[in-house]
């Protein structure tokens, strides 16, 4: 058992949730809580700590058959977590890098691209939504807040171990390479010419979702095919980025689904 905070492996663990460059080196990130745990893919969680009075519980438990794990004091382990009331689980899991190749390997693929986002539960809501929707996967700019930032993974829910998702380098020369796969993209955009629901979707789509204070940049909403706009009451300027692309997976989601009905 951990008892002490200056354990070596505690001070690590601290490391992993304050410091991307840490987990990007290494190639890991730290999920935290029951549910994080119980949907973690099991080839790729490489450590798992339990607080001792949470092992009291589970240790006659089938989920902790091949794991390698360590129990540590509760006290120790609340200074490992990174919230207010742990759940006495913390899994230090193997990332999962996917190509651009692979998000487009299906047919029709339904696509976010999302620009400088910087708010961790805009791109957890991003995530969990995407699953929920039956998007493709999840592009992102380098600019783009942490997709491994502790409070990103809390709020996925899980969706982190499945939606794919890939970093661009270019955002630009990522968009060509859409088109050229004929998929079709989709500007949110205050200047948008249509009603975001007066489009089709049924085909290949990406939507691209800007930065939550300042929007999509000039150069790509200008490069989009289509502006499209969601209307709004009041004296709203803008939708939350969460909420904007939220709506438009499941616009996307609804006319798939009445199309193959109609089918």
């Amino acid at each position: 058992m951990i008892t002490s905070t200056s354990n070596q492996q505690v001070r690590q663990l601290i490391q992993f949730n304050k410091k991307r460059k840490l987990r990007d080196e290494q190639g890991v990130f730290v999920a935290e809580g029951l549910k994080m745990f119980q949907e973690a893919p099991r080839d790729r969680l490489k450590k798992v700590y339990f607080s001792e009075s949470c092992f009291l519980q589970l240790k006659d438990s089938s989920a902790l058959q091949s794991l390698n794990y360590e129990v540590m004091e509760d006290r120790v382990f609340q200074a490992v977590s990174d919230t207010q009331t742990p759940q006495g689980v913390l899994c230090v899991v193997q990332r999962r890098d996917w190509s651009l190749k692979e998000l487009l390997d299906t047919e029709s693929p339904m696509l976010l691209l999302l620009e400088n986002l910087q708010d961790p539960g805009n791109l957890g809501t991003i995530l969990r939504t995407a699953e929920g929707a039956g998007a493709s996967g999840v592009i992102l700019t380098k600019g783009c807040v942490d997709l491994y930032n502790p409070k990103t993974i809390r709020s996925t829910m899980g969706s982190v171990y499945r939606v794919p998702t890939y970093y661009t380098e270019d955002a630009m020369q990522t968009l060509d390479e859409l088109h050229r796969h004929g998929i079709r993209s989709y500007a949110a955009h205050l200047q948008g010419k249509n009603s975001y629901d007066e489009e089709k979707y049924c085909g290949g789509t990406v939507f691209l979702i800007g930065n939550e204070g300042n929007g999509l940049s000039e150069e790509l909403s200008g490069k989009a095919q289509t502006r499209i706009r969601i209307p709004m009451e009041g004296k709203l300027e803008s939708l939350n980025a969460g909420v904007a692309a939220s709506l438009l997976m499941y616009e996307t989601y609804r006319q798939r689904r009445n199309n193959k009905s109609i089918l």
